[in-house]
């Protein structure tokens, strides 16, 4: 059974119940799943856990919708690897790698798509839709084909084409958006009120779908012998996993997992490129600053990230602290990672193995820890970054080979191993038009 007792306001503590909503109609703060944790606590014990499932799922109590019957691939109960040769570089002592890059479809997407697609069905949505850097419209796509649902994916037409076509094999819709990731999230903010029965997983399912990442804190201290490690490294784009770690170690403890009450700090990661909330936190500032991506790190290139705050006010009342990462340094950590571990991780990984190379060197992440830093894409993804292209350069997209102006502002791929898909202007006519053509091929 699910042991929700309702959403409350991060701002203004507001309640509300448990439907789809994700901002607060006084203050406009942000949403977040309020738990009966005593009913939790008499409902689980590790025994419990070790007896569930190899998932996501063996946490259900802990999970803002129904197990049984969930909408999964099996996400979860990733390797928790100890990277002694790793951190014999980087000069500490007890260093692992949460190993996300082994979910169904590579990243840790799969986690917080599975809790929101199960919670779409249970609420009665029947069109799974997104806006994404690329991991997670593949999560989408392929949990929407799992759940009989239809699927809409909106991404930046700029993204690397094996993201691009790791979503479009489920068979359900790709809109590329001529822009940032931050213009495609504007535009499904906008999209949600025009199609109430969608479920935008992280727009108007966003409250339900950012649970799931706490199940990484879960996990990580069960297989520590339900033990907190002293320290995580966690890459940053809207800043929402970073939070949802931070809390979900402080949750274990609330219910009786954990005998002790953590103090993990907590450092985040980010790509020199795109780092906004670095910035703030180098800077001393109470406020996040938008800025315009230019990195290889496409997976957490947001601009103007949701979390930002709340990571910022996280990592600061915890005493960790921010890596802000050059491309180069990106492509180092992964080659590092790779060398070292034999694991193989796309650019936000490497974002936080150089972070992590970073906060070392400065004094942030001691040898005395034990330090847990979280790798959360396959580096199949991001192959295009181990070739080294310039910066802001525009890889073949959707099919095409060309840069986006050798292509019409938008049509069909021409490409039949694609899949239904269009590149669009950031506009919600546009998005109308195309979804109206895509459905007359659509097979």
């Amino acid at each position: 059974m699910s042991f929700v007792r309702g959403l409350v306001c991060r701002e203004c503590a507001r309640p509300y119940p448990a439907e789809a909503l994700h901002a607060c109609e006084w203050c406009f703060g942000p949403l977040e799943v309020l738990y009966d944790y005593e009913a939790v606590a008499a409902a689980t014990s590790r025994e419990a856990v070790a007896a569930g499932p190899h998932s996501i799922w063996r946490y259900g109590p802990l999970l803002p919708t129904e197990a049984v019957g969930a909408v999964s691939l099996g996400a979860g109960f990733t390797p928790l690897v100890r990277a002694d040769r790793l951190a014999a570089e980087l000069g500490l002592g007890e260093v692992w790698i949460k190993n996300d890059a082994l979910n169904p479809t590579g990243s840790f997407k799969d986690r917080v798509v599975s809790v929101a697609l199960s919670r779409a069905r249970e609420l009665g949505f029947k069109v799974a839709a997104c806006a994404s850097t690329g991991n997670l419209a593949n999560s989408v796509a392929a949990h929407a084909a799992r759940a009989g649902m239809r699927s809409v994916v909106c991404i930046p037409a700029d993204l690397e084409p094996a993201k691009v076509a790791a979503s479009a094999v489920y068979g359900g819709l790709v809109v590329a958006v001529e822009g940032t990731y931050d213009e495609v999230n504007r535009l499904c903010g906008e999209l949600a009120g025009e199609h109430p029965d969608w479920a935008f997983v992280n727009v108007n399912l966003r409250t339900y779908y950012a649970e799931g990442s706490r199940t990484l804190a879960f996990e990580v201290a069960e297989q520590l012998g339900w033990r907190a490690p002293d320290h995580v490294v966690v890459p940053v784009g809207s800043g929402s996993q970073l939070t949802r770690i931070a809390r979900g170690f402080g949750e274990l403890h609330a219910v009786g997992l954990l005998d002790e009450e953590p103090a993990v700090r907590v450092s985040g990661a980010q790509a020199t490129g795109c780092s906004p909330v670095a910035t703030a936190f180098a800077a001393g500032a109470e406020t996040i600053t938008p800025v315009r991506p230019r990195t290889v790190a496409k997976s957490i290139a947001i601009g103007d990230p949701a979390d930002g705050v709340y990571a910022l006010d996280v990592v600061r009342r915890s005493g960790g602290g921010f890596g802000s990462v050059t491309d180069e340094e990106i492509v180092e950590g992964i080659r590092l990672l790779a060398r070292t571990e034999g694991i193989f991780t796309e650019t936000a990984g490497g974002v936080t193995v150089a972070s992590l190379a970073q906060l070392a060197a400065s004094g942030v992440v001691r040898p005395d820890e034990r330090v847990v830093a979280y790798v959360t894409g396959n580096g199949l993804k991001t192959l295009d970054a181990l070739a080294a292209p310039p910066p802001g350069t525009s890889p073949a997209r959707l099919g095409g080979t060309g840069r986006a102006a050798d292509r019409p502002a938008w049509g069909p791929s021409e490409d039949p191993g694609v899949g239904p898909s269009v590149t669009i202007p950031p506009t919600v006519a546009a998005f109308e038009a195309a979804v109206s053509a895509l459905e007359e091929i659509r097979p």
